[in-house]
């Protein structure tokens, strides 16, 4: 088994810029330092990203802060769908245990049926 190497992050922007500079391709870059192609393009990514102490590019920026609006928006959602199901049971418990009737009839609000009906 292999032991997993571990490169500086001045190493690994050193290798991108030197990719992105057009100076040596992606597949030279990777035979010189035995590296994978992927492993390459995904310290491009992070590169773009400013992970390596460098200034993120404006798209990869904007990415990044989609990703977190989108992931907030879909937790926003799931807690939404959840309460209102929890209201909804707790509504339906409460017209089976009779609670909602006052004066026997049912309130005419809670039911939501017109009390002239």
């Amino acid at each position: 088994m292999r032991n997993q190497r571990i490169f500086s992050v001045e190493f690994k922007r050193q290798l991108v810029e030197e990719w992105l500079s057009g100076d040596s391709s992606a597949a030279q870059v990777c035979r010189r330092h035995a590296i994978g192609k992927g492993l390459l393009y995904h310290w491009k990514e992070q590169y773009a990203r400013g992970k390596f102490n460098n200034e993120p590019t404006e798209e990869a920026a904007l990415k990044d802060r989609i990703e977190k609006l989108e992931r907030l928006v879909g937790k926003l959602t799931l807690e939404n769908e959840f309460l209102k199901k929890g209201l909804q049971n707790s509504l339906s418990q409460s017209e089976k245990n009779g609670k909602l009737s006052s004066n026997g009839g049912g309130s005419s609000a809670a039911s939501g049926k017109d009390a002239n009906s």
